[in-house]
Formats: C-alpha cells, structure tokens, sequence
C-alpha cells in the first residue's frame, strides 16, 4: 500500500484537521475545507472546444534518420539521430465530451514539437485533404456537421444541403464514407497536415513541401457494423486503445516522409498545389523520409496535459515560414483567438505549451504568468536589457503570393474514387456508407447528391442511385417491444408496511 503524499490542505495552504473532513453538526460556511471543495467545483470546467473537443494524447519524442538539411534548415532536423520531445493530442472532430470515437467523421493528430528555436505545431487529419480552400466557409461548416439547433440532434440533411451547395466538400466527404473513415485507433492511422509548406535551406533556396505521417502499426480501418457494435460497448475505444498500448510498452511511432517540390516544378505543373483539397499528382513531386515519432509516455493528468494544450498552425520555427494559401493566412488568426478565448491569453505560459525559451514583453493578464518578465522593460524599442530581434541570413529574399481561384475542380474526387480506391469491392462499401446517410434525407436532397456524385464520376451516380432505391424498397425492420425493467408488485407495500410498523412501535414508546 502506498504512503499518502502528504498532509492535506486547502487552496491557501492551510492544513485541513480531520474534523473538518465532514460538516455534520457544525456551522458549514466556517468550514474552509468545505468551500473550497464547493466553489471550485463550482468553476472547474473550462469551455468546449468548438470541434475536437474530445480527444486523447501522449508524450514521445521526434528522431531523425535522414539527412534533409538540402531542402530544410530548420534545427530540429539539422542532424541524424537528433530527438525532439513532443506532445500529440488526438481527436474525433465533431463529436462533443464523452462522445462516441468510433463515429464516421476526422480524426485529428495534432504534433506539438519542443524544439530549441520555438514550438513547430502540425495539426494533422487523417485524410490528406479537407473540405473547403475558402476560410469564411470554417463556421458554417462546422455547424453544419454539428447538432440541429432546434431538435439539438446530428442532421444528414444539413450535411447533404452544405456539401452540396459547396462541391469542393466532395472529395474530403468521399474519404469519409470510404473504408478510410473510421480508422481502427488512432494508432493504425495516417496523419497529414494537409498544407503545402513553404521551407527553406541554409542557402536561402525555396522548397514546397508536404508532411506524411505513415503509422508503422499498419493503415487499418473498421467497417461500418464493426464500428457500431464496438461503440455499443466502449465510446472511448480510441482513447483506451492509445493508453494501454504505451502502458504495456508497445510505442506507436510513425514514419515522417515529405513529398518534395522545387520552385520550378510549382510553376510549371498543370494544377494549383497549394490547394487543401487535392492531393499532388504522381509524377510532379519526389519523396524523401526524414525521421520516425515515437509516443513512449501516458500524461500524469489528463486535464494538465490534454484538455489544456493549445496547437496553433501559426507556431512555426526558421526554416519554415509556412503554407501560403488562404486557409492558413485565415488559421494562423483564428487559433490564438480561440485559445485566448478557452485557455486565457496567457495559455502559452502553460506548462503543456510553454516553448523551452521565450522572452517577450507581453505582461499581466489571466495566470499562469511564471516570472511575468520580472523587471525587464514593457516597451520596445528601448535602451535598457529587454530582449531584441534576430536576423537569419538564410531566409528567402522574394515574396511570394498566390491567386487563387473560385472554380470548383472534380477531378480529385474522380481521381479518388476510380485511383485511391483500387476495387469495386471498396467502391461499393464507399456508396453503401453514402446511402447510410442519405436515406433519412428528402428526395429533392437525394436527388442533388445523387447528381453531384454523377458530374464526379457516373459509375458512383448509378451506384448510390441504385443501393438507395433498393433500401427504400426494402420493408421496414420490425419494430421490437420495448423491454422495461419493472420493480416487482409488492416491493414498495412491503417497505411501506414495515414503515408503518416501526411508526406504531415508536408511538407506543412516546
């Protein structure tokens, strides 16, 4: 049996007597043990992620295995062998606290690197594209996915009415009704930031590249039955699966690679790559493998650690200034006002997402704050010690800016369907997972998906055209009786009766 940790006190430090560990018979409010309990009880959640809000998370650490200082000259990937501690959070993206993680919906992998130039975070998906390029789209979307306000249930026809209405969702919807959309774990998962990064090397040269985490447990998805019957059993499959794979000592870990293009190859290919949406084209690019991440340690405290992480796309590090397109211009805002908003303005100084140096004149403000700076000046420029700007010789001269277009392209979602998912087998559980939810939808809103996956490619049309016509013509299950546990007849007589015994005796007594 362990030895308790210490004596027991109260928010200020004051030891709390063993009397005072129960209020019977005492005056309550003069009970410092008491309202301490109570009113921080009163105020100990914090407010909900808008999407992920439920996830899990682990600490591990990044090694290099590949030289890639040609093309990046950011320190944590400067030398073979060289480890960088980190933090993952994963994530189910639509489903609220205590939800169900084996719900067909994104998984998200979110990287926070402790590196000596400053956090990197790579927030990644297990899809390599995304639903929309457009930033104005990020809270209609997410409402949409969401619950209906008026019955506070998921609606398939505000799904099917958005992607609908904005068909650059369709490739992104197409992985998420495919075999890819409900991984077994999170640790049988690939992971991508979906972005095109803009790096650059000690010379100064420009190179575009994209991250792949390939998990080295082996891709492996759960068919759609599979998932339910799971989930009937455990919501948080996911989450216990991570936490008893790294508690018995079987790391999961990850193979980086990054796809590779030079400045050249960005002008001269025949589609924009700098869209979330697509995948880049064999051909057009080369790969090179720059290390493995490896998670080897559970959290001591889930709330220290995974409910008070703050990932922000924005966190880069010299030698990656980072994706140019306007998705990201619009994140590397909209993160820090959600953290401010969740976590305070100081959430950086938190112990999970404090970097291992900084030095700021930022002051004050809801705590955590460490030092607060202590007598360094407010103010910059200034004449006194307060820190002061680097140069990094090796940073790119030219400006860079891309213009983007308003089209709708459906070639990815075509190339998806026809390349990514090699049999009819796949293509077939892919319309089958459609109909799933599109069978509760109005015949108008079928009729407009039914259209728009025709315009992608008609062999898909005519499949999902015909497994919906089939279900509707299929008769309705039966409708089982609904089995109630009732209390025997006599059980409550009983105790009434033994009630109305002890009340006589004791009326005699008196």
């Amino acid at each position: 049996m362990q030895k308790p940790i210490g004596i027991l006190t109260v928010s200020s430090g004051e030891f709390v007597e063993i009397r005072q560990t129960n209020t019977f018979n005492s005056d309550q409010f003069m009970n410092q043990f008491h309202t301490d309990s109570n009113t921080h009880a009163n105020c100990e959640r914090i407010p909900e992620r808008f999407v992920h809000a439920k996830g899990g998370g682990a600490f591990g650490y990044f090694e290099v295995t590949h030289d890639v200082t040609k093309y990046i000259s950011a320190e944590l990937f400067d030398t073979i062998g060289k480890r960088t501690p980190l933090v993952v959070r994963f994530s189910t993206a639509v489903q609220n606290l205590g939800g169900n993680d084996l719900a067909r919906e994104l998984k998200g992998m979110a990287i926070k690197f402790y590196t000596q130039e400053g956090n990197l975070d790579l927030l990644c998906l297990n899809f390599p594209v995304y639903f929309y390029r457009d930033p104005v789209y990020f809270a209609f979307f997410s409402r949409a996915f969401k619950r209906n306000p008026k019955t506070f249930l998921m609606d398939s026809t505000m799904v099917w009415d958005f992607v609908t209405k904005r068909p650059d969702a369709l490739h992104t919807t197409l992985w998420l009704f495919s075999d890819y959309g409900i991984p077994n774990g999170y640790r049988k998962m690939d992971a991508f930031p979906i972005h095109t990064y803009r790096v650059y090397n000690k010379h100064g040269e420009t190179y575009f590249i994209r991250f792949n985490f390939r998990t080295e447990q082996g891709i492996e998805n759960l068919p759609s039955d599979v998932a339910a019957e799971i989930s009937s059993r455990d919501l948080d499959y996911y989450n216990r699966d991570l936490y008893n794979a790294i508690e018995n000592k079987t790391y999961p870990s990850w193979r980086l690679d990054i796809d590779i293009m030079t400045f050249d190859d960005v002008k001269n290919v025949d589609y924009n790559p700098f869209e979330i949406n697509r995948i880049w084209k064999k051909g057009t690019y080369f790969t090179k493998t720059v290390g493995r991440l490896v998670l080897d340690r559970n959290p001591d405290n889930y709330f220290r650690v995974v409910e008070q992480s703050a990932f922000n796309p924005a966190n880069l590090v010299p030698g990656i200034p980072g994706p140019m397109d306007s998705m990201f211009h619009s994140r590397r805002q909209s993160y820090r006002e959600a953290q401010i908003y969740r976590l305070g303005v100081n959430h950086n100084r938190i112990k999970v997402n404090q970097p291992l140096y900084f030095k700021v004149y930022n002051r004050d403000g809801v705590p955590p704050l460490k030092d607060n700076m202590k007598d360094a000046p407010v103010y910059y420029p200034n004449s006194f010690s307060g820190p002061v700007p680097y140069v990094d010789p090796n940073m790119p001269k030219e400006k860079l800016r891309i213009f983007e277009t308003t089209a709708v392209d459906l070639e990815p979602s075509a190339d998806f369907y026809n390349i990514i998912l090699k049999t009819d087998d796949q293509r077939e559980r892919l319309a089958n997972n459609t109909v799933a939810r599109l069978i509760s939808v109005s015949p108008d809103m079928q009729r407009r998906v039914i259209r728009l996956f025709s315009l992608t490619d008609p062999d898909l049309g005519r499949r999902v055209e015909r497994i919906l016509l089939e279900t509707l013509e299929k008769p309705p299950p039966p409708v089982l009786p609904t089995r109630v546990l009732k209390v025997p007849p006599n059980m409550y007589s009983i105790y009434d009766s033994k009630i109305k015994d002890e009340d006589k005796k004791s009326s005699h007594r008196n």
